[in-house]
């Protein structure tokens, strides 16, 4: 990909949440919310803080995240429909979902 987010901005890929309920019900796309939880695609260098030093960034490439209903501007980079988005727009990391992938 050549795409790099400036300073702390990243770059996320929604993740599709599930097509049935806990009861087995399924949710027709008409019905279906966009998703607010996402992977970290690409990550911006950090902010400066007034002294101009970097300020690194909480989250890194691969993180399993969730962010507002309302966060980021979609953009579509290689064909691929993603969100860039400020790190503060970021709720949280969902933890102990990289091993569950890897796995």
């Amino acid at each position: 990909m050549a795409f790099k987010p400036l300073h702390d901005r990243v770059l996320v890929r929604r993740v599709e949440s599930d097509e049935k309920t806990k009861g087995g019900l399924i949710i027709p796309d008409s019905a279906k919310e966009k998703p607010a939880e996402g992977e970290i695609v690409a990550v911006g260098a950090g902010a400066r803080d007034d002294d101009g030093d970097r300020i690194e960034l909480d989250v890194k490439v691969g993180d399993r995240i969730l962010f507002g209903k309302w966060s980021g501007t979609e953009v579509q980079v290689d064909g691929e429909d993603l969100l860039i988005m400020k790190e503060s727009d970021i709720l949280g990391i969902i933890e102990g979902t990289a091993a569950a992938a890897a796995a």
